[in-house]
């Protein structure tokens, strides 16, 4: 019997580590000295544990003394908005004297829940939108800033329909009224080029499982120089900004991704771009009524996401999976809520369209017999999932 052909096109919720990576936690796995010993069990932690933060440091250009290692993504998101909630006066520069934060209705569920969990302990959060491709609109950010406004976060990149902010314009403006600037950069890091000097943003965001690292690790970029306080107290390590001995295996595998990333990301973006085009065209031919959300032109390279009439998302990935195929209908995050999409809705999707979604994320791996494979199955996917529908009515 012909084994039956398996397709990972879910790249924005975890990716599988890279063989390079692989290879480096093979050859770490000796490295157990703990990084805050002076002998040289954990000198030689510590040596490989610089190097590392160097190189991550070097590909978004940044200074090495401006990175620290978290356990995620989200403990970094956590850490960054909870600064803006910190009466304490022993912070390592200092409390920020505003304390309103400006956030969007399109982030990532750890900026949301941190904001909702922060407004009921009193801190004033202002929730701004998007139009109709996810765009923060500048107007709208412009009228929410005034002299309380400490911070707005901007995530760079949309996990779910891939659209790319202007984080340049927004960052500016914010340092206009004079908040700092935070930006998630999660699913945007070693997708597209970032640079956080021409960015000009005080905060950046990056996990290690999203760019082929291990789970369980990420790093917060804070600028020299801005506010800063800890979220995690204890030792001195990280030069007093996040307690407790550093996952060194974790770190150097970071590191590894990252320089694999500055090797690779190039021309995999140009090649996933020609696949996203291509699946575009061939639906559009394939498929009636439907619907690509995210904007058309600013949006990652990797990342579809388009909207069924009269098919329900979670029917239409069972579907796929049956045949080897593994997408999303949204944020891995948000995968235990029956509720549609809080970023399809936010772009004005009716609940029904933002029900009827999947997102399809590619990576390294993906290959062309892969997107062919797509492109032949969800035709009669979506074919299958309306003839069982009493929802669907073909438009005329």
């Amino acid at each position: 019997m012909e084994s039956r052909r398996q397709v990972y096109l879910d790249h924005n919720a975890t990716t599988p580590l890279h063989p390079e990576v692989k290879e480096v936690i093979r050859d770490s796995l000796e490295i157990f000295g703990n990084p805050s010993s002076m002998h040289e069990f954990g000198r030689a932690s510590r040596q490989r544990i610089e190097a590392a933060r160097e190189k991550i440091a070097a590909f978004i250009n940044a200074s090495p003394q401006e990175i620290i290692f978290v356990g995620s993504g989200s403990e970094a998101n956590n850490t960054v908005l909870s600064i803006f909630a910190c009466s304490s006066i022993h912070c390592s520069c200092g409390t920020p004297h505003r304390k309103s934060i400006i956030t969007t209705a399109i982030e990532h569920p750890c900026i949301l829940e941190s904001s909702k969990c922060l407004s009921e302990r009193g801190t004033n959060i202002v929730m701004i939108g998007v139009d109709a491709y996810g765009k923060v609109e500048l107007l709208q950010l412009q009228n929410a800033l005034n002299h309380d406004i400490g911070l707005v976060s901007v995530m760079t990149a949309n996990n779910e329909i891939g659209t790319i902010q202007d984080i340049k314009t927004l960052a500016a403006t914010a340092h206009a009224q004079g908040a700092l600037f935070h930006t998630d950069a999660v699913q945007a890091v070693g997708k597209i080029p970032l640079d956080v000097r021409d960015l000009d943003v005080d905060f950046l965001t990056l996990s290690g499982h999203k760019i082929y690292g291990p789970k369980g690790i990420g790093a917060l970029y804070v600028r020299q120089g801005v506010p800063f306080c800890p979220m995690i107290r204890g030792g001195h390590q990280e030069r007093g900004r996040r307690a407790g001995t550093e996952n060194t295996l974790g770190i150097l595998a970071l590191g590894k991704a990252i320089e694999m990333r500055e090797k690779e990301m190039g021309e995999e973006a140009k090649r996933l771009q020609e696949y996203r085009e291509f699946l575009i065209q061939t639906f559009r031919v394939k498929i009636p009524d439907l619907h690509i959300n995210g904007h058309p032109q600013d949006v990652l390279p990797n990342t579809l996401n388009i909207s069924f009439d009269g098919a329900e998302g979670e029917a239409v990935l069972l579907y796929l999976d049956l045949a080897g195929i593994a997408v999303s209908t949204g944020s891995a995050c948000a995968s235990g809520s029956l509720d549609p999409s809080h970023v399809l809705l936010a772009t004005g999707l009716s609940p029904e369209r933002a029900h009827g979604s999947i997102r399809i994320s590619m990576g390294r791996g993906t290959d062309e017999a892969d997107v062919h494979y797509l492109a032949e199955q969800l035709p009669a996917v979506i074919a299958r999932v309306r003839g069982m529908s009493s929802a669907y009515v073909k438009e005329s």
